[in-house]
């Protein structure tokens, strides 16, 4: 036996609850306080990757869903989700009534409600146990994900709807509040473009940029959105690596194509249990088998280099999870703001060393029968970016992927996928939130 002396408050975490039945800490609140000494089995030390490793492999996607993208379209936010959520009924046969976990994303169109997940739940009449909004940003889609995960491990529901809706480009309800107002838009620095467009420059100034690479990868993305039957149809012409070059600037050096169009849409999962989903002989399963989480990483220090991203611990992290490394990765879905924002990943994540992404991209195909097939529904830049709730579009294409369900641009290799976020642009730094997800077909 092994003792664990906490000798701090640290919060009372629910993967030693769940997974470790001889603890006896007293608690005050959600806290444990002082020092106690509590006698566990040797298997466990504290919160771990062990026993991250054990709880995402204990739930299981069953199904995904997703509307048409749509530049502005008619239907209420509401509408999009009731309709996500009757298409994962229909798919999987759940009853309605069995649903007792609801995890939305982020949502601009939800954001000046204090009380948007329990509307959402009263508007879709679901009755749960357990209900959440997620709020990181661009992350909040794979951070549902993990949440969902923690919350079935606990025991705190079994079957949980995730949804990410947004009608951002009709009714964008949020209100900001930090530095732009004062520090930014005063002198002219306005919205995302300007932030990334220092982002490229910095990177530029430090190990030189191939913009034809950039190109590349904008024409990859378009050419699975050509494929993709929900992509936005504004956003499904054909472009060629010259029209990426010769778009016209937005904030140099970012073009029109290096750029995302807010668009409105809904995605969406199920999930449960990985028992449960063996004992309801689901036709396909997804299992969420590492990921990352990272937030404000190195704000603390006066100097950053800002092309480094909390990528880089995420990643680790998850990929320490999963007992994987990049070159093991069939499908690679980062979360796509802005073009540079993925070549920056890529580096962050191992595909290739740091100021190296340009020859990396140069050397490899990017399409779905490439050999590092990357957003082959398009993502957000050639799909069409659903407001807050965009990453979900590249997290479901993960799992369509590997349900074996995409049709035409069906990736080789269905076994694995990557999937990851960005989440709020801050001052003089890269990113708020990170997130990384490793997906795998086989649980």
């Amino acid at each position: 036996m092994a003792t664990a002396k906490l000798e701090r408050a640290v919060p009372f975490r629910w993967s030693v609850q769940a997974n470790q039945r001889d603890l006896s800490f007293q608690l005050t609140g959600d806290n444990v306080f002082g020092v106690h000494d509590c006698s566990v089995g040797d298997e466990l030390l504290t919160k771990n990757d062990k026993d991250s490793q054990m709880t995402m492999r204990d739930t299981a996607i069953i199904a995904y869903a997703e509307t048409k993208i749509v530049a502005k379209g008619d239907k209420d936010v509401w509408t999009l989700g009731a309709e996500v959520l009757e298409d994962l009924i229909r798919t999987t046969g759940v009853d309605k009534a069995e649903i007792d976990g609801l995890i939305l994303s982020s949502s601009q169109t939800g954001a000046g409600n204090p009380f948007w997940a329990q509307t959402t739940a009263d508007q879709l009449a679901l009755e749960v146990d357990f209900c959440n909004t997620v709020d990181i940003g661009g992350c909040s889609p794979v951070g549902a994900v993990a949440r969902a995960a923690i919350a079935i491990d606990a025991g705190l529901c079994e079957t949980v709807f995730c949804l990410f809706a947004d009608t951002a480009s009709r009714e964008n309800n949020s209100r900001p509040r930090h530095y732009q107002a004062e520090w930014t838009a005063p002198l002219g620095l306005l919205g995302p473009p300007t932030s990334f467009g220092f982002l490229t420059c910095r990177y530029q100034q430090q190990f030189g940029l191939d913009f034809r690479m950039l190109g590349k990868l904008a024409v990859a993305q378009r050419n699975g959105a050509l494929l993709n039957d929900l992509a936005c149809e504004k956003l499904r012409v054909p472009i060629s690596v010259e029209d990426y070059l010769q778009s016209r600037m937005i904030a140099d050096p970012i073009r029109l194509l290096d750029s995302v169009m807010v668009c409105e849409g809904a995605s969406g999962v199920l999930m449960t249990s990985k028992k449960n989903a063996a004992r309801r002989g689901f036709k396909h399963a997804v299992f969420p088998i590492g990921y990352g989480e990272k937030t404000s990483y190195k704000f603390a220090e006066s100097i950053v280099d800002v092309t480094d991203t909390g990528h880089l611990p995420a990643g680790e992290k998850a990929f320490k999870q999963a007992g994987m490394k990049a070159s093991e990765i069939g499908s690679f879905h980062p979360y796509d703001d802005f073009i540079i924002a993925m070549m920056l990943q890529m580096e962050m994540l191992g595909f290739c060393k740091k100021g190296q992404s340009c020859d990396f991209i140069r050397e490899r195909d990017f399409n779905f029968n490439g050999d590092l097939p990357l957003n082959t529904g398009g993502g957000q830049i050639s799909a069409g970016q659903v407001g807050l709730a965009g990453g979900g579009t590249n997290l479901v294409e993960a799992v369509r992927q590997l349900f074996g369900e995409a049709g035409t641009r069906q990736v080789r290799n269905g076994n694995t996928a990557l999937v990851t976020g960005i989440g709020g642009i801050p001052y003089a730094r890269n990113w708020n939130s990170s997130v990384v997800m490793i997906l795998t077909a086989n649980g």
